[in-house]
Formats: structure tokens, sequence, C-alpha cells
């Protein structure tokens, strides 16, 4: 569109968690994803080309490996001669009424330009620009919704199935609370909760090939004791009767009852995989992350290297503790990081998975209703489509027994309509900054919205935003609908959910 850009980053890698580990695409709805988001994909499918489908599970650009997303976005970069510059960590931010002008870093650097937008997955830019966000969890009332504030695990939920005691001594509230478990949060299920944020983790990109495969060091503090309640958990799932395994079969859903399962592995390309949290106990370090998103520089570095050793901690622990069942021992010692991949951190992702921090309280806030297509609107800029799925936000101690607390959410799978307002603040707070990571949404909403290809989707909307305000000199809340959204269609951008499915007669 005929605009310079620059692209400033405080680490040294560009992709996010779309190269940084997260090589299984959360798609929803693959005719919901089109223009740069899909020309990403068909870039992904021409790499493999030749690759046999049975070789890279999903197939047809889905899945990929980590520096292969990686080396397509610089690829995607250098055709359009767009800078990056690493290192660059935000410092401060200076406006003029609701025009933001410059933006100095850690380093001096300053940036001036005629718009801004905040791609992160923190809201820094957009926070320190004085935009109005929300951190935690509303309260159901807030919105109307059904999903959003605190959620204990129901009476059915795994939890309640396992009865896993939560005290140090079984049975004796006195002796204090298990590793890895916090108090049960005051107020009932649907109170807006201020504290908690739902579960980081990293998405490992592991092997089984001898010849690629580097050992998964355990922390240097590693401690057994502090894994006591994946022991607990194990041994109440085999007095259920249940399987354990490390990772779900080839047809097995991976949320059931009657099997207990440690990991979620999913295959890439060239045997590599895309390892996710995956049970009820696993590489989720839950209720690690509340302070992340406000927290500065070195106490985020923090919180990263507390993650890292916590799933080191859990790996070495499911591979080597006598109380983990042999099968599942054995399977896991068959794994290890990646000798090609994430080669500066030592085969480790350099991305935490940062799956909700501040989101924005924009023009107008995404919710429930939106995901469910209970409302309509006539400035869409493009779709979501995946689940409300919320990952756990504490793992608690209630009426005696373990259970999770904030996950449980996945519900509705349909492509939706996204409103332009959801990326753009109000226009009394800010007139040149676009904000398609940390969008205007509410909890339920969000974790919708939260997707990989939406964040890509709401990007190009952003940035084409953000040249036609330019153009026609005016505030981001004055764009002409129409021609953005003539524009977006034109650079194949979907604004409107496909047709359902039709059945046919019987």
């Amino acid at each position: 569109m005929g605009k310079s850009v620059t692209l400033a980053d405080p680490g040294k890698h560009i992709g996010g968690m779309t190269s940084g580990g997260l090589g299984w695409v959360d798609y929803g709805n693959k005719q919901a994803i089109g223009g740069i988001s899909r020309e990403f994909i068909d870039r992904v499918l021409k790499h493999y080309a030749g690759i046999p489908k049975t070789e890279w599970a999903q197939g047809e650009g889905w899945t990929f490996e980590p520096h292969v997303a990686e080396d397509i976005f610089f690829n995607m970069l250098d055709e359009t001669k767009v800078p990056v510059r690493f290192g660059e960590e935000l410092a401060s931010v200076k406006k003029e009424g609701t025009r933001i002008t410059e933006i100095t870093m850690a380093n001096g650097h300053v940036y001036r330009a005629k718009m801004f937008i905040d791609a992160t997955y923190e809201g820094d830019l957009m926070a320190r620009a004085h935009v109005s966000y929300a951190q935690n969890r509303e309260a159901n009332s807030q919105y109307n919704e059904t999903l959003n504030g605190v959620r204990r695990e129901a009476p059915t939920g795994l939890g309640a199935k396992l009865r896993v005691d939560p005290y140090v001594k079984p049975g004796d509230p006195a002796s204090g609370l298990l590793p890895l478990i916090q108090p049960d949060p005051p107020g009932k299920d649907g109170d807006a909760d201020a504290i908690a944020v739902q579960a980081y983790n990293y998405r490992l990109c592991l092997t089984r090939n001898p010849a690629n495969r580097m050992p998964i060091d355990p922390p240097p503090d590693y401690d057994p004791a502090r894994y006591e309640l994946v022991a607990r958990s194990i041994a109440a799932a085999q007095a259920q009767g249940m399987t354990i395994d490390l990772t779900r079969k080839p047809n097995d859903p991976w949320r059931t009852t009657a099997n207990f399962r440690l990991l979620k592995i999913d295959k890439l390309p060239n045997g590599k995989t895309d390892v996710n949290n995956g049970g009820w106990v696993s590489t989720d370090y839950v209720g690690y992350g509340a302070n992340y998103a406000s927290a500065d520089s070195a106490t985020r570095r923090k919180i990263e290297k507390d993650h890292e050793n916590y799933m080191r901690g859990f790996l070495h622990f499911i591979a080597t503790d006598p109380r983990v069942p042999e099968n599942v021992r054995a399977a896991m010692q068959e794994w290890g990081l990646c000798r090609d991949e994430f080669m500066d951190t030592d085969g480790w992702p350099f991305q935490l998975y940062v799956r909700e921090a501040r989101r924005m309280v924009g023009g107008y806030v995404m919710t429930e209703h939106d995901c469910r297509r209970e409302t309509a609107f006539d400035d869409s800029v493009g779709l979501g489509s995946y689940a409300m799925d919320s990952h756990s936000f504490r793992r608690i101690a209630h009426d005696g027994i373990v259970i999770n607390e904030g996950g449980n959410m996945e519900y509705l799978k349909t492509p939706y309509p996204i409103t332009y307002r959801a990326i753009i603040p109000q226009e009394k707070e800010c007139v040149n900054l676009l904000v398609p990571a940390c969008c205007s949404a509410s909890h339920a909403a969000y974790a919708s919205l939260r997707m990989e290809p939406v964040f890509m989707i709401l990007g190009q909307s952003a940035a084409t935003a953000a040249s036609i305000a330019i153009d026609d000199k005016i505030p981001l809340q004055k764009v002409d609908i129409k021609k953005l959204q003539a524009r977006l269609i034109a650079d194949k951008q979907l604004l409107d959910p496909p047709p359902p499915p039709v059945t046919p007669p019987k």
C-alpha cells in the first residue's frame, strides 16, 4: 500500500508462537482463514511439496516445523523490504492529546510514525499510551455472559472423579498444601477475578530421531517432591481403572474420563512434534503467570525461566520416577529436544505461550454473544472460528480435593465476524494506535480470538486501516468501513462467515 514500515521487536526472533513451537495450527474452521494468513499456509504447503501427507499429519500447510515458519516470515519481509530491528524493548510513549507522536526504547532509539500497531501478546504499547484495558476475568454479570469469572471444575469433572488429596499429610489441612496447589479463591462461580490468568507453557518441538535428539535436562534444583501431585493423580487414576499413557492414541479422544494422559503430542513434518498441555496435570504451569503482563523485563525473564524449570522437572519426573507407570517412563525417554530447532536457546523455544495478558477495552468489546453469532454488525474485518477455549487459572484445594479452576470452556466452533471497533481504542483515548492481538474482548470471547491465525488476520486488517487513515488524514475511528472492507476483500481477506454445510436429503 506504499507505506514505510518498521518492525521493532524486544527479542531476536519473529513470528511469536507460530515460529515458537506452535506448529499444529489452531485453525478452527479452515474456510474462515484468508488473506495473508492463508498466504502463509500456502507457503508452508509449497515448502513441503512432495512429502506425503501421512508424514505431516494435517497436511495442506496446517503443520510445520518452527524454523520453517520463521524462514517463511523472513522471506515475506525480505520480499517487501520491511526492516526488522531486534533488541527494541519499549521504555516510554509520548502523546500529544490523543495522538502518539513517538515511542522510545530502552536502548535510546526513538521511533516516530503516523500510525502505531501494538502486535504484542502483552499490550505494553497500548498500556503506556493510556488506553483502557482489562487484565483478568470479568464477572458474568458485566456483559451478561455465562462463561466468564471464576469457574471451578464441575462436579462431574476429572478432578472430582480422581479425588486427589491436596494436603502434604493426606486428610490434614493443617499440614499445608502440596506444591503446585493454591488456596481456593473467594467468591462464587461467575464472580470477577482480579488476580489469576489462564495458564502459560512452552510448546515444545521434540523428536525421537537419535541423530537429531538432545536430552531434556532437569532444572538445576530438581526435586521429585515438587511433583507429588503428579504421582497422586496417577495413583488415583489407576484406582479408578483408567489407562495411563504418555499421550493419546490415534483416534482416541484426548479428553475422556476413561483415560489418563500426561501430554498432547501432535506430529509435525520430519519426525518432529508440537507438544502441548495434554491432561489434568501436564505442561501448563497453572497459577504462576498472574503477574507477567504487568511485570518489568527482569521479572518477566524470571517468570519465563520458572515456567521452563517447571516443565523440565515435570518431563524428567514422568521419564524417571518409579511412581510413574513403566510404559509412560519408557515412552517419555524416547523423546528429546531437536538439535536443528531453537539453536540459539539449546533447543528450548524462545517464546513463552502467553495465552492471555491485557485485553483492550476499545470501541466495542467482543463477548461470548458475538462468538455465538447472537449479534450482528456491518464492520467486519475478519473472522474467528475457534472454540471459546480457556486453560485453567488455578489448581486449588476445594472441599478436600484438588480441582482445576477456570478451564473447561470449549464451546462452539463456528465462524463469526470480528468488528473493526475491537482493534481500535476509544477515540477519546487514542486515534493512531491499532491493537490486533490484545484486542477488545471479554475473557470469554478472547478465549476464542486468541488463536494465531486470528492474530494474522487482524494484523493485516489493522495495517490496511492504518494505511487508509494516513491517506485520508483522519483518525482511525473515522475510517470509511466500506472502503476498508473493499480493500481487504481485494486482498483476499474473508469478512463474512461461510454458509453452513448443506445436509443432503436422506
